[in-house]
């Protein structure tokens, strides 16, 4: 099983416009911070990304109206010269420095056929809605406007490639508002395309880290054209590919509303029949698999799951957001389904653990847990197996920004 990794003519922004035009994703943020991060930002790519921020208030979320402010968005965004039409077709090397943590992938396009046949792994399910949304906005404006993220097992030769195009001049190089650096090189070169190429033809597998969404998205419009004879460009999907080595992964915390008709003594009674429970937790967030940290009546706990409790061999039962929902969640306070029960809130690990002391001591939530980063090794023995993570289970920072690199179908 070979991965196809190929070049494309990307529309981006000019070497100028770069800082204005690059944004954070469409799904990290509600319409209303939408709106409030575009304030005074005319070039920002959420115009077209998020174009729901410029249709009137009241417009229902399936509305054309907002596919079509996209594409008119985007249109004028090119005839103004903001975004470019690269000449011919290229890989791109994009870094992205979030403090210590630095992230260095290759901007190019994976094969929609691939990803039906399952060549792609994924380790979650989609929401129909959320991928209809992406397939609206893809059809209407004849674009993929957005990477998903992918991930593959680390190549020497593939990193040694990136050293030495990293080693040249950038083509963009800014600081976002948020104190993350990006930066970018074009691939041009011929023999280095085909190098990366065939390179990447040598990978068994790609997963897919952040963006099941928009991947698939990506496949259903290409099914879409391929019935109408338009193949090729939507047979393609954007992406930008990184060695699983460089990738982080953030806890993805949980805080719940009550304690499900339980006085606190009674719950933390309960609980320590599959938890080891510690009073007094300095840290606050775990520092190994299978701990957790808890947060009740003012104060934090330690929580470690006790042997034999879950299934170490099942590479699902024994993530941690799956042994905290199946032995706590679920059976001590209620929470059957953690993807449409509003008792449950999911805080990405960037807020910290302040974020999980004020949802229970201002916010009015009965209890809060930190849990343990996700590894990428167990993202991908999910994914190989072809099960499906628990919801909520990953959170990867740095977030790629959309509109440096578009696809056009």
């Amino acid at each position: 099983m070979m991965a196809t990794v190929l070049p494309f003519q990307a529309v981006r922004p000019q070497a100028k416009y770069a800082v204005d035009v690059a944004a954070l994703p469409y799904d990290v943020m509600t319409r209303e911070e939408g709106q409030k991060a575009v304030e005074g930002k005319p070039l920002s790519f959420l115009h077209v990304e998020k174009s729901e921020i410029d249709v009137p208030d009241g417009t229902l979320a399936d509305d054309m109206l907002i596919y079509e402010t996209a594409k008119k968005n985007f249109q004028k965004m090119k005839k103004d010269g903001v975004l470019i039409s690269e000449v011919s077709p290229c890989f791109y090397v994009y870094r992205q420095q979030m403090g210590s943590q630095v992230q260095t992938g290759i901007v190019g396009v994976m094969s929609a056929a691939e990803y039906d046949e399952g060549k792609i792994k994924k380790h979650e399910l989609t929401r129909q809605d959320k991928e209809d949304d992406r397939i609206r906005h893809v059809d209407a404006i004849g674009a993929q406007t957005g990477p998903v993220f992918i991930s593959y097992v680390s190549r020497p030769r593939i990193n040694a490639i990136v050293e030495i195009i990293i080693a040249g001049k950038p083509e963009y190089d800014f600081t976002a508002q948020d104190g993350v650096l990006h930066t970018a090189w074009v691939v041009a070169d011929i023999g280095m395309i085909e190098e990366l190429t065939a390179e990447f033809s040598q990978i068994n597998a790609l997963y897919i880290a952040d963006g099941h969404h928009r991947a698939a998205a990506g496949a259903a419009v290409a099914r879409k054209r391929r019935q109408s004879g338009q193949t090729q460009e939507a047979d393609r999907i954007l992406a930008v590919f990184f060695p699983h080595s460089q990738l982080k992964v953030m806890d993805y915390n949980r805080a719940v509303k009550d304690l499900n008709g339980l006085k606190a003594d009674q719950f933390l009674s309960i609980i320590q029949e599959k938890f080891t429970v510690t009073q007094g937790f300095a840290s606050r967030a775990p520092k190994r698999l299978h701990e957790f940290g808890m947060y009740l009546a003012g104060a934090w706990y330690g929580l470690t799951v006790k042997e034999g409790v879950y299934d170490a061999a099942d590479p699902v039962a024994s993530l941690d957001a799956a042994i905290l929902q199946e032995h706590l969640l679920a059976p001590v306070l209620g929470i059957a389904d953690p993807r449409t029960d509003d008792r449950i809130k999911f805080i990405g690990g960037i807020r910290g653990m302040d974020e999980l002391e004020k949802l229970v001591n201002v916010d009015g939530y009965a209890v809060s847990f930190s849990v343990f980063p996700t590894t990428m090794e167990q993202i991908m023995a999910v994914a190989d197996a072809g099960k499906i993570m628990p919801p909520k289970s990953t959170w990867f920072e740095p977030k790629l920004r959309s509109g440096l690199f578009v696809h056009e179908i």
